[in-house]
Parts: structure tokens; sequence; C-alpha cells
């Protein structure tokens, strides 16, 4: 019998047995600009998911914060240079109910009796930016009395604002590098007081939207000359910002997982991230999901005490924000063996090609026995504060 089996007859929803094979929502898309990226996350996960072992039910989030049923082609989800995919609005929506004790998804039409799908074991959201990863659905999700996959509420607010990130970090005595975070009011009534601030960083200097990922509204600047249009435009997706000093050092990334029971979380074999160079100075969107610019090492090459090292503070990190579930910790490894923490992320990006799962599989775990390991944390996992 296998773990995820004997998490089956094991788990109740609301003190009632699950009768069959765990059913599974997995939510993409959303309200964020990560919309495009959420739906290739979930074309991977859709594809490798074990459908002998799940009742597997596709949900995606339109940009407009519909619920929708989805289609589960993965082809359909697919991200190239020339197309974006979308979640489409449906005359159809779909809700999270708990009807008799159990959890209902229900979909509901225009001048139409409500239907029932059935109940919902756990909830797998793939969804990147705000309205997903920060903590918002999981707050849907807790009060519902819903499991799922990966990180709490608090967790994922920590893990999506750089700001509090890095205090937090800081709290937990990791370092991290020079940086300054400007907020709307800041920027609106004193824009000259910020200007000064970044100067005194030295550049070059990140400019990145506080609460956005996948690189968006990211530029790096190499004077004050570009600073208004580089804030400018990283506002366009979050009035707060974070600027940061430039770093000379090499990206490393590592891979932690949650562990089982009371065990310590599980770290995978650190990686190296290398952009093919053209118009790409940084690892930014299109490096990462558009044109296949971006490869990963793994293992690094490090000296073992720094890929211990590498794996110990990933491990902090994860504790220090509350993470359950995943996430990837990045680093930049500096000429000196200094290791700076640049941020965590609660729900790194996941498709087969992308640095989480590929940094697992290069430490033995599979796309698939990873996405099963997941759901099995999740099914295990007390809701609320119980």
């Amino acid at each position: 019998m296998t773990a995820a089996d004997e998490s089956t007859q094991s788990k109740t929803t609301q003190g009632k047995p699950t009768q069959g094979k765990p059913r599974v929502a997995v939510l993409f898309g959303g309200r964020s600009s990560e919309h495009a990226v959420s739906c290739v996350t979930a074309a991977g996960v859709l594809g490798a998911i074990d459908r002998e072992k799940y009742d597997v039910i596709p949900i995606g989030i339109a940009k407009s914060g519909q619920w929708v049923l989805a289609a589960g082609d993965t082809g359909q989800w697919s991200l190239s240079s020339s197309l974006l995919p979308e979640v489409a609005p449906s005359p159809q929506t779909v809700t999270l109910a708990e009807i008799g004790g159990e959890h209902q998804l229900i979909v509901a039409s225009p001048n139409e009796v409500p239907q029932e799908l059935g109940t919902v074991d756990v909830v797998f959201p793939l969804l990147h930016g705000p309205f997903g990863e920060d903590g918002t659905i999981q707050g849907l999700l807790e009060l519902s009395d819903t499991r799922y996959v990966g990180a709490g509420v608090l967790a994922s607010a920590v893990g999506m604002d750089k700001h509090f990130m890095k205090v937090v970090f800081e709290a937990a005595g990791l370092r991290v590098g020079p940086y300054i975070a400007v907020t709307d009011r800041q920027w609106r009534n004193d824009p000259e007081s910020v200007r000064k601030r970044v100067d005194l960083l030295g550049f070059p200097v990140f400019v990145k939207p506080a609460r956005a990922g996948s690189s968006m509204g990211i530029s790096k600047l190499d004077s004050l000359e570009d600073l208004d249009a580089a804030i400018e435009a990283a506002r366009e997706h979050d009035p707060k910002l974070v600027i940061e000093a430039g770093i000379v050092g090499r990206e490393i990334e590592c891979a932690v997982l949650e562990g089982r029971g009371s065990d310590a979380p599980r770290t995978s074999l650190p990686g190296e991230i290398s952009v093919a160079g053209g118009e790409h100075e940084f690892y930014d969107f299109n490096a990462k999901y558009v044109d296949d610019a971006a490869a990963l090492s793994c293992p690094a090459d490090m000296p073992d005490e720094a890929i211990a090292r590498v794996r110990e503070l990933a491990a902090v990190a994860f504790d220090a924000v509350g993470a359950e579930g995943l996430s990837r910790v990045d680093f930049f490894y500096t000429a000196d063996g200094a290791l700076i923490i640049n941020e965590i992320n609660t729900m790194p990006g996941f498709t087969p090609k992308s640095m989480y799962p590929q940094m697992w599989a290069a430490s033995g775990l599979s796309y698939a026995e990873l996405i099963d390991e997941l759901i099995h944390l999740a099914l295990n996992r007390k809701t609320g504060l119980r």
C-alpha cells in the first residue's frame, strides 16, 4: 500500500470518511499579471498527475475572478512567444461550499438550479502572484475548512512581499543585501527623497514590484537617469516597490519540501541559473518562460561545504516564514564564499522545465512523484489551527 493510499484510508472530511480516490481540484489562472504562467504550470501538473490515484477536476480562474470548469487538455494551456494562454469567462460559475459537512463544488448558471459536482478532498492552487500566492486564496480555503497544497495565509503573504520577507529573514539571522522599500505615498509625496536614497545604494540597482513574481515589472538600472521610468513600470504591478543594490555573485537556488509529520524540511541539491546572453541581461520573464534562454546546473559547481550551507540556510528560510508544502529559496554566492539570501517563493514555477521540479529530479524525486508527495502532505495536514 502506498503512502497516498494510506492517507486516503485515514483521512476524514469533517469527521466523515471519504471513500475512493482522493478528489483533487487543480486551481489555476487568476487575476494577477502572472495569469499565463499559472496556466502553463497547470498544463504541467495536469499532464503528470496520476489519474489512477486521483480524481482530478481542473478549475480555472478568469482574469475577472470568475471560477469556471476548465478543460483538462494540456495543449490549451501551453505558452509561446505568440500566444499567452488565458482562462476565458463562462456562463457557468463554480463555487466551493460546505454542504452537509462536506466540501462541495457547485456549478451555477443564470436562471437554472445550481448543480452539485461532488466533494473535494484537497485543492492544488497553482496560482502565481497577487490573489493567489499572497495568502488570499489560502484564506478562502481556510474559511471553508478545505485542505490545500502549499503555504498558509501568513507564510504566503510574507513570501509575496519582498519588503517584509527581508525583515523576517534578517530577524532569523539570514544575510540580505542592501535595499530600500518605497511606498506609494512616499513616491507620490517626495520622489526626490526616493531618488537620493536610491543613489546612496550605488549602481547597478534592481527596481521591483514588492508583491509580484515571475520577474514581472523588474528593471535593472546603471544610473538615476531611467529611475522614474523604471519605478512607474514596476508600479503597474504594485504601488509598493523594493529597490535592491546589485550583488556580484552566482545565482544559486534550492528547493525545499515540507517534512512528513514532525520531520525537518527536506532540501534538494542546489542548482545554478545561467542565462544565454542575447537580449537577456538578467533572469527575466522571457528568459524563464518564452525563449528557453535559462539553463540549470544541478548540483551547482560548489564546494561540498557550500552546498551543505545552502541547504541549511534554505531550510532556515522555509521555517522563518512558516512555510508548508513547497518553496524555492534563492541566494547569491559571492566570490568570497558568502551566501546572501535573495528571496523565497512559496509557489515557485512548477512546469516540468521549472527550476524547482528540475532540482528535485536531480535529487532523485521525479515530477510526478513530487506532485504525489505534495498532495499527500496536504491530505495529512490539519486545517485551521487544529
